[in-house]
């Protein structure tokens, strides 16, 4: 529920939230309650049918419940969250959920399918850039009230377009814009708002207040958040699952590694979130400190855009696979932080394949070039998004390049510019990284394995197309996956996909990230998830 601005104080139950967001702070922080250090400068508004970005989702996770969550255990499916069963109709249009009985918001007020109901109805009228994921089965603003319903005060029911696998569908649900909100609570917030061709409702369904506020469910509600430099979130005693073991969770704004290490040291923060390799190490070494990591749906790679003859020719491609020292790369700027992988899904989704067949190996790269009719190389350029560890990649690949001839010229800019280049193809080479907007394979096949049309002026503009790759083959076979029911047989279409991908593509994926955190041996259970919405902070105390 949302609560007015209060004392800070007294948020903390005497020990001032000042001397925690203080540098230096506190030497040990209270017992009930996590600090973390953590960049959250990316965070633009709390509203889960809003919010799209990785810091965000962490604090979503937390204080919001879903219709389903992924299942840790296996996280090639969901388990039940609100919902306590759910079944799927013969002609697999139609997803039917029964809700667990008894349940509340943190504000009080019941859980019911009306509050679900509106949670759809909202994320997709508002059409912010999270609705896509609701969108792609066919919900629009004009019949999400008839699409996503309420059957009665516990039965909610979700008609799609297509008889898709509903691993994709459940999947799909399992993402923060899917988040339920407290519908009594949010329309006493509604702001009205005058019609227009833009924008055809008249009113903001809460939005304007849900960007700091907090109408949720989840283990804790959110307290405060202090732009680019506090989030605070407080138990939810009204919680419905297990209560969270600590009275409270602060995550502190600091964007530098070496301050978070430093803070770490001192016992001014609990865990530190944003660590390079070197500070990672001296963590590890420290007696009182221990690490963590945890693979995330994050994959880096560089791209060869096809208008480019040169680079279009298949044996270039494939050469440029061969001019990569990953195993130098995995023992420097990517240790601890990064894990050679290959392939476009990342460990952990349904059908991702631990296939790495690509090595350095200037011989064999120089023989492909021969063949592709340039045996003394080409000039050609990179764009690079300045910072770590894009740049170090960029000149260990510059260097290995050059063992073969190719000289590569570095183009370095900040994000705006090197995406806006990349995203109008006018790049020849980008390197850059591609994260899941959602746990499911299809996440990342419709962006790496589709290319519906390969024209300038496509409206579906995937990473196959942003490098002009014309693949009408294999984005049939990526459609075709979304429909398969059996999983097992899912699983294997993406795995015929990812090799495919990895024979021809004009994708050199080098690595998946490792997230990793630094923390305080009196920590209990603290763990990383498989993706930025499932770090939860309930389950941790302090001993």
């Amino acid at each position: 529920m949302m609560l007015e601005k209060f004392a800070v104080r007294s948020l903390l139950a005497g020990v001032a939230m000042t001397a925690l967001l203080a540098t230096p702070a506190l030497a040990v922080t209270p017992a009930d309650t996590l600090v973390e250090g953590f960049a959250i400068d990316d965070i633009i508004s709390m509203d889960p049918g809003e919010a799209f970005e990785l810091s965000t989702a962490e604090v979503t996770g937390n204080t919001y419940d879903l219709l389903v969550r992924l299942d840790l255990s296996d996280t090639s499916k969901v388990k039940g969250d609100l919902a306590e069963s759910w079944t799927v109709s013969d002609d697999g249009l139609t997803y039917t959920f029964k809700l667990k009985p008894g349940m509340k918001f943190a504000s009080g007020n019941p859980i019911t399918a009306g509050d679900v109901a509106y949670s759809f109805e909202r994320a997709i009228k508002l059409d912010k850039s999270p609705a896509f994921i609701i969108n792609q089965f066919g919900i629009s603003g004009d019949n999400v009230t008839e699409k996503a319903k309420a059957v009665d005060d516990t039965t909610f029911q979700f008609v799609v377009d297509k008889a898709y696998a509903p691993s994709f569908v459940l999947n799909c649900l399992s993402a923060t814009v899917a988040s339920v909100v407290d519908s009594k609570l949010v329309k006493e917030h509604v702001a009205a708002v005058t019609p227009s061709a833009d924008y055809k409702w008249d009113n903001d369904f809460g939005n304007a207040w849900l960007k700091t506020g907090y109408a949720g469910s989840g283990p804790y509600k959110l307290r405060e958040w202090r732009a680019n430099e506090a989030v605070v979130l407080e138990r939810n005693d009204n919680y419905n699952g297990e209560k969270a073991k600590l009275a409270r969770v602060i995550y502190r704004n600091m964007k530098e590694s070496s301050a978070q290490r430093l803070a770490l040291e001192a016992g001014d923060i609990d865990v530190a979130r944003n660590l390079e390799p070197n500070d990672l190490d001296a963590i590890a070494k420290n007696a009182d400190l221990t690490t963590t990591s945890a693979p995330k749906g994050t994959v880096y790679y560089i791209s060869l855009n096809q208008k480019n003859p040169n680079l279009a020719k298949p044996e270039v491609r494939q050469a440029f696979k061969y001019l990569v020292d990953y195993d130098a790369l995995s023992t420097t700027i990517l240790k601890g932080i990064g894990e050679i992988h290959q392939s476009f899904l990342p460990k952990g989704d349904l059908g991702a394949i631990d296939d790495n067949p690509f090595k350095l190996d200037v011989a064999k790269a120089k023989e492909l070039l021969a063949k592709a009719g340039l045996p003394n190389g080409f000039k050609v350029t990179m764009d690079v998004r300045t910072g770590q560890p894009t740049t170090g990649m960029a000149e260990s690949i510059q260097q290995t390049l050059g063992q073969a001839g190719i000289q590569l010229e570095i183009i370095p800019g900040d994000g705006k510019q090197t995406l806006t280049k990349y995203r109008a193809r006018n790049h020849d080479i980008y390197i850059g990284n591609w994260g899941q907007d959602y746990f499911d394979p299809n996440s990342n096949a419709q962006t790496f394995a589709s290319n519906p049309d390969n024209s300038d002026a496509a409206k579906i503009k995937t990473l196959a197309w942003r490098n002009a790759w014309d693949i009408p083959d294999l984005t049939k076979e990526t459609e075709a996956a979304l429909l398969e029911k059996d999983s097992g047989k899912r699983a294997d279409m993406y795995k015929d996909l990812q090799q495919k991908i990895l024979d021809t593509s004009p994708f050199v994926i080098i690595h998946q990230q490792l997230e990793v955190a630094g923390l305080r041996k009196n920590l209990k259970d603290f763990k990383l998830g498989p993706s930025f919405d499932t770090n939860f902070v309930w389950p941790v105390s302090k001993q």
